[in-house]
């Protein structure tokens, strides 16, 4: 049982762990970002994010599971010369409010959409990371007019769950399992989302083990485990072909988190690809050699030209 929740562990963390504080809380426990945080009022929601660069078109970034706007810093690093480059902490995480809500990629979207609206963002290609990446699906077909291409990275949303096994993986991924995560398992969690760890995920690793010690780790555990069962409960793959955007998906060939190798043994990622190639109308598939699930930290050149040549593409 403990290997078969270490395994299940793994595949549901979508990117590396990091911390999710609010900044007034975190200042103490988080490393500063790559680049300057702004903030902005959604309602009752202070929401962090990161702008850089200048262009008409705007790159709209959401990361994945655990993780914050920071995720992209070396995405952005080389497309803020010729984009309008915006990264959002989600509600939750990074340096964003942490509400009292469900954590469904709809909640995650309808948010995103509020901030859009307020910056007043036009010509819009929205780039979501695995559970970002299930958000962005929401976002596009839900408000499919704020958005003129998409982009997924390793996304979740495509691979099904079936009712027992949304139920397993519930009864297992608990905020106590969490809290409880050992450094040492810590840093093993982060291996498995590359396929060689970069140097500079220490950093990373770093910001995972300090956050225990910070006032609100409680609600940082019960905004992951309540995001894990919103990507359960809120799934996206009935949506799949309602989305009208030209779409971008790319994944690492040796992605260990997606597919689910529990639950789904059979299911290759160049399978899960097959999924989108199948179920997505205006769709390009693309693979990254010797790369696992958080590629775009991994082989950030390779995902940078990848996303540039599709922006550019008429």
């Amino acid at each position: 049982m403990k290997q078969f929740k270490l395994v299940l562990l793994f595949t549901l963390i979508s990117t590396s762990i990091f911390s999710q504080q609010q900044k007034e809380l975190m200042k103490d426990v988080l490393s500063e970002y790559k680049f300057k945080i702004k903030n902005i009022a959604l309602d009752s929601l202070n929401i962090s994010y990161i702008q850089e660069g200048k262009g008409d078109t705007t790159l709209l970034f959401l990361h994945g599971l655990s993780s914050n706007s920071d995720a992209w810093s070396k995405n952005i690093e080389a497309l803020k010369n010729k984009y309008n480059c915006i990264a959002i902490d989600l509600p939750g995480y990074g340096k964003s409010s942490k509400p009292k809500a469900d954590y469904t990629p709809t909640f995650f979207a309808d948010v995103t959409y509020q901030f859009l609206q307020k910056l007043e963002l036009k010509n819009v290609v929205l780039i979501g990371h695995s559970m970002g990446g299930q958000a962005s699906i929401k976002l596009a077909t839900n408000h499919p007019e704020a958005i003129e291409k998409l982009i997924l990275v390793a996304p979740a949303g495509l691979e099904q769950f079936a009712e027992n096994e949304g139920a397993m993986i519930k009864s297992i991924y608990t905020e106590d399992m969490v809290k409880h995560t050992s450094d040492d398992q810590i840093r093993k969690n982060y291996a498995l989302n590359f396929f060689k760890q970069p140097e500079d995920v220490t950093k990373m690793i770093e910001d995972r083990i300090n956050i225990k010690s910070s006032s609100d780790f409680d609600e940082h555990c019960e905004a992951i485990v309540k995001s894990v069962f919103g990507m359960i409960d809120d799934p996206a793959f009935e949506d799949l072909k309602n989305i009208n955007q030209e779409t971008l998906v790319i994944f690492g060939k040796n992605d260990m988190l997606i597919p689910n190798r529990y639950f789904h043994p059979t299911l290759s990622v160049e399978k899960v690809g097959k999924i989108a190639e199948e179920h997505i109308k205006l769709v390009t598939v693309e693979f990254i050699d010797e790369s696992g699930h958080f590629v775009q930290f991994e082989k950030p050149k390779d995902v940078n030209l990848l996303i540039e040549r599709f922006v550019e593409a008429d």
